[in-house]
């Protein structure tokens, strides 16, 4: 700091100083006048001012002469864990006024990995004044970095300041007592921390039930796949995905391109069967040949006509009607038309809006033991307000890749009561499934178990 001269009077200075903390509105304000104005009663090169945080532990808060303190810095640093030994040691007395004396420290008196930063950047002498509570718990501390050592007069006078301080320092803080200072209240009292541990011991004890959350969609669980009645190629769609649609209904249609030239060529095949097996019969009255070729002749005809009545069915084929009423369940049409399929390949599920169930998708890493009935809540997406609830009635024994591709057990719940009007086939949302009930100890502690155990291979 700049140099000054020494106050005329100590005593004045100190209740000049004693006045300034007083007028102190905030913990800032008050660190700024404990680390630049307590140089009027004694000169020193730096002073550095500790709060407690809520946890009890020394935080740096006001340095003299600077605004801010880079945090990362290698000074920074080696302070802070200068102020946690000095935090650490216990104060002198359980009377504030005794306590608030301050002590003096010097490198030699402080563990050798301090050495080499105390040459670099103090000087010979450190005065430390605690700044206690009126619960004996410490609010603050005021580190002086001196080049001489003060006299007897002025540690008297700084110890009757920093009581000042100390008191300061309780009002401002005294709303919001620390973490620290509650457990040093209560680990005074045996009695009570008894009686902590009973009723953290029987919260633990407490049952409740398991539970996993899974990524879960509505579906049909009886659903009809309509399928390709033959090969070909997907002309048209004659329905929208998701409508419901009525029984003999035209759902869509192939290609009839092929069939229908084969059709063509069948007839004129038909034509000139029976053109042939016309005129033999014509040559038969006179004719012992064509006598005998009639017979076969007229095989070729009902051969023809067979062919002819087949495309027929083919072509009649062609356009896959609903055999029921329902939901016509398919992707987008686009994807469809044009693709060649095979016949059985399915296209199209047809659905019951009255047998919409629930598929949840339990990954591998969360699965628990589930039992038949166990009860599901299902929060959709669009109204997460309404949960629906379900009781299970199939899981499956082996684990697939869900559409998310992570390993998971295929579990399927119904709905119980009506839920047509928010249970819409094809929406989706979040599962929550409830297993068997457990102590509150096993629900908190058994996905932090696995992963241990799958860490450590235990």
């Amino acid at each position: 700091m700049n140099a000054q001269a020494h106050p005329v009077n100590p005593v004045a200075a100190l209740l000049h100083l004693e006045q300034r903390a007083q007028e102190a509105r905030s913990t800032e304000q008050l660190g700024f006048v404990i680390v630049n104005e307590t140089w009027q009663l004694l000169q020193y090169r730096q002073g550095y001012f500790f709060v407690s945080d809520v946890l009890g532990k020394p935080a740096l808060s006001n340095v003299s002469s600077l605004a801010t303190l880079a945090e990362e810095s290698p000074f920074t640093v080696w302070l802070k864990g200068l102020a946690h030994h000095l935090w650490s040691a216990p104060m002198a007395a359980d009377d504030p006024a005794v306590a608030s004396v301050p002590s003096l420290w010097q490198a030699q008196s402080l563990p050798d990995s301090f050495a080499e930063g105390w040459a670099e950047w103090m000087p010979a002498h450190l005065l430390c004044i605690q700044l206690p509570g009126r619960d004996h718990s410490r609010r603050g501390m005021l580190l002086l970095a001196c080049d001489t050592e003060p006299d007897e007069h002025t540690q008297a006078l700084l110890a009757r300041l920093s009581q000042t301080y100390a008191y300061c320092l309780a009002a401002l803080t005294n709303k919001r007592p620390t973490l620290g200072a509650r457990w040093q209240v209560w680990r005074r009292r045996p009695l009570r921390m008894a009686g902590l541990a009973c009723a953290v011991a029987l919260a633990f004890l407490f049952p409740v039930r398991l539970s996993a959350l899974a990524p879960a969609e509505i579906e049909a669980h009886n659903a009809m796949a309509i399928a390709a009645p033959q090969d070909g190629v997907v002309h048209e769609f004659l329905v929208q995905p998701n409508q419901l649609v009525q029984k003999d209904q035209p759902l869509f249609s192939l290609d009839d391109t092929t069939l229908r030239n084969r059709r063509a060529v069948a007839l004129q095949a038909l034509q000139v069967a029976r053109s042939e097996a016309l005129l033999a019969a014509q040559k038969a009255f006179d004719n012992a040949q064509s006598k005998g070729e009639l017979a076969a002749l007229n095989g070729q005809v009902q051969e023809k006509q067979a062919e002819v009545a087949w495309l027929d069915e083919m072509l009649e084929r062609n356009v896959v009607r609903a055999p029921r009423e329902g939901i016509a369940i398919f992707g987008d049409s686009n994807d469809w038309i044009g693709k060649p399929v095979v016949t059985g390949e399915r296209i199209i599920q047809l659905a019951d809006p009255q047998d919409a169930g629930v598929l949840v998708w339990l990954p591998v890493a969360n699965a628990i033991n589930l039992d038949t009935g166990s009860q599901i809540r299902l929060f959709l997406h669009v109204p997460p307000l309404s949960p629906l609830t379900a009781h299970l009635i199939q899981t499956s024994y082996q684990a697939t890749l869900s559409p998310d591709n992570v390993p998971s057990y295929r579990i399927r719940g119904q709905f119980q009561g009506d839920v047509s009007q928010l249970a819409r086939i094809g929406l989706k949302g979040t599962a929550k499934l409830y297993g068997e009930p457990v102590p509150l100890i096993y629900y908190v502690l058994r996905r932090p178990l696995a992963a241990l155990r799958e860490w450590s291979g235990l």
